[in-house]
């Protein structure tokens, strides 16, 4: 067959593959949720990981913190585990929480936790995760992200803070300076640890918002410091748990220390910037009326605060805009020349005629998770106590700023994240995210010409090696998408892998509850229809994907891949092990 017959198949190919994940079920999907019922349920007994997942939620699991399930055969040893010389394809996409797991695997020198010395893997990832890791890149980045608000910056001899709590700790660094880990020169980063005595934050919805203000008051006080930025982690942290009360808490927590935050920032004589990355309890239902615990895709606020003494009437800003004009805005607060490649609009409108004293400082707070919805049914965040935000909403110059889909480099219609909020934030122009970009590659055709994925498969088949898929789940996940797992599918069918086993990630973050069980199935039945791999292993990502080094949780997934340890789950029910 010719090259161009070739690709023309492969680029047909992928069209079915979007075509599929576009039409029943995805498309019911995309309107109604993932909350059906009816053809998934039925049959479910062919399904073992499937029926084994329902129970779990009969015994008051669920999906985000599952306890790990590994399919046995009849004689009850696990099916699937990690041996040596196997093929790992990891398909997740962000990155930042997979990094402790991968270590895990891969890190030669690894000692949190005990790991078999005798495994090596030949491990690929969907995108980067860290360069550190021994691991081949499917799709690494088109570009390097320069020229962003903190280089910028630092180019300009300005010192900078950043202040986050540790579950922000990531953003405000690694995303917010357009993937680069190190800091800038004269960039000074301050992580306010997250409480670690409760299992789950709605036992602490206020969790460390008070600590983060008080380094924020500190650092205001030091007029060495023109630009500190500080992250409240609150309602996006707390917004995933299905817990009404705790995220009314959690809201109110942060508009009480903005207030303190505020006061001092006006008495220090600095502009203050308001915003947000992306909406979460705003929207508390989906239109059937079940609880949206996910992301969303509304606008976020945009709140611009003089110093003492300049009224609020003497700036104006733009009724509307998006995340990537926060940096070209601050930029000419200062008084910089924004980069070419920050193709980014100031929001400013009219700025006080008074030439000020001294040079400008500013303070940019990022409240996690506050979107923007006029409406008061079903958002949380309007039934808080917020005495701080109304006043400062009607008071002073306010904008919506749009933080999910085209503008922060999504797909159209794709709720926003936190990591590409952060991203367009710093970068001061869209991004076109990983997610959009391996869509767009599935569509075209050129993901199935990945030379790492054909080597991992083509590698396994010649060396009598098993392939593992391994990620979430999900169809709503920022971390990954069942399209990608479905043209791995596809792919490994085509490439007649002849052992694949896939371990599957759960995780109800913008999913109707109990939607795991109902992926599982779909999954289980698409693997059956292809004739190709079994899923092995199910698990909550709670326990998979982690960034603040709670090894324990780390080690139970570890331990699920390489030993097989869960929850035993017969291949074929109803037939005793042994």
């Amino acid at each position: 067959m010719s090259l161009a017959r070739e690709r023309a198949r492969w680029k047909v190919m992928g069209q079915i593959i979007g075509q599929l994940t576009r039409e029943n079920p995805w498309e019911n999907i995309r309107r109604k949720g993932i909350g059906m019922r009816g053809p998934l349920q039925k049959e479910s007994a062919k399904y073992p990981m499937a029926e084994e997942v329902r129970a779990a939620y009969q015994s008051g699991e669920d999906d985000e913190s599952l306890e790990p399930r590994v399919l046995v055969d009849d004689g009850g040893k696990p099916m699937g585990s990690f041996h040596d010389g196997d093929y790992v394809i990891f398909y997740n996409i962000r990155g930042e929480r997979e990094v402790e797991l991968c270590r895990s695997l891969l890190e030669e020198k690894f000692a949190h936790f005990p790991v078999a010395q005798n495994i090596r893997l030949n491990f690929v990832t969907m995108i980067p995760y860290d360069k550190r890791l021994k691991a081949k890149v499917a799709f690494p980045p088109e570009e390097e992200v320069r020229d962003t608000l903190s280089e910028v910056l630092s180019k300009h001899g300005l010192r900078q803070v950043k202040i986050s709590e540790s579950e922000k700790a990531i953003h405000v660094s690694y995303f917010l300076n357009g993937r680069m880990r190190e800091p800038f020169p004269a960039e000074e980063r301050i992580v306010i640890p997250s409480p670690k005595d409760v299992p789950y934050y709605d036992q602490k919805p206020e969790m460390n918002a008070a600590g983060v203000a008080d380094a924020v008051i500190h650092r205001l006080g030091d007029s060495a410091n023109d630009f500190i930025f500080a992250n409240f982690a609150n309602i996006d942290v707390v917004g995933h748990i299905e817990n009404e009360q705790a995220i009314l808490r959690a809201v109110e927590a942060v508009d009480f220390q903005i207030g303190r935050v505020l006061e001092a920032s006006r008495r220090a004589g600095v502009i203050t910037l308001i915003t947000a990355d992306h909406g979460t309890a705003e929207k508390w239902f989906y239109p059937d009326g079940s609880i949206d615990t996910g992301h969303t895709n509304s606008p976020v606020p945009f709140i611009l605060v003089g110093p003492k003494g300049e009224e609020p009437s003497s700036w104006k800003v733009r009724p509307g805009g998006e995340l990537s004009e926060v940096a070209p805005t601050i930029l000419e607060l200062l008084g910089i020349p924004k980069p070419p490649v920050m193709t980014g609009e100031s929001l400013l409108v009219q700025k006080p005629q008074v030439k000020p004293q001294g040079r400008r400082r500013i303070l940019l707070i990022l409240l996690d998770g506050w979107g923007f919805r006029p409406e008061t049914d079903g958002n949380l965040i309007a039934q808080a106590q917020t005495p701080v935000m109304d006043d400062l909403q009607t008071g002073y110059p306010f904008a919506t700023l749009k933080a999910a889909g085209e503008a922060v480099g999504l797909p159209e219609g794709t709720v926003g994240n936190s990591e590409v909020g952060h991203l367009h934030i710093g970068a001061g122009r869209r991004i076109n995210s990983d997610r959009l970009r391996i869509d767009r590659a599935i569509q075209d055709g050129s993901f199935f010409h990945k030379k790492v994925f054909l080597g991992a498969m083509r590698g396994a088949n010649e060396s009598g090696k098993n392939l593992h898929l391994l990620g979430i789940v999900s169809f709503f996940s920022s971390h990954g998408s069942i399209n990608h797992l479905m043209a791995l599918l596809k792919l490994a069918k085509q490439e007649s892998v002849g052992s694949l086993y896939l371990h599957a990630m759960l995780g109800r973050r913008g999913e109707h509850k109990e939607s795991g069980a109902r992926y599982i199935e779909w999954i289980e039945k698409e693997m059956e229809n292809l004739g190709v791999g079994r899923i092995v292993s199910v698990i909550g990502r709670y326990w998979s994907l982690d960034r603040e080094e709670n090894w324990d949780r780390v080690e139970k997934t570890y331990r699920m891949l390489v030993y097989g340890e869960g929850k035993p789950v017969l291949a074929e029910r109803g037939k005793p092990p042994g």
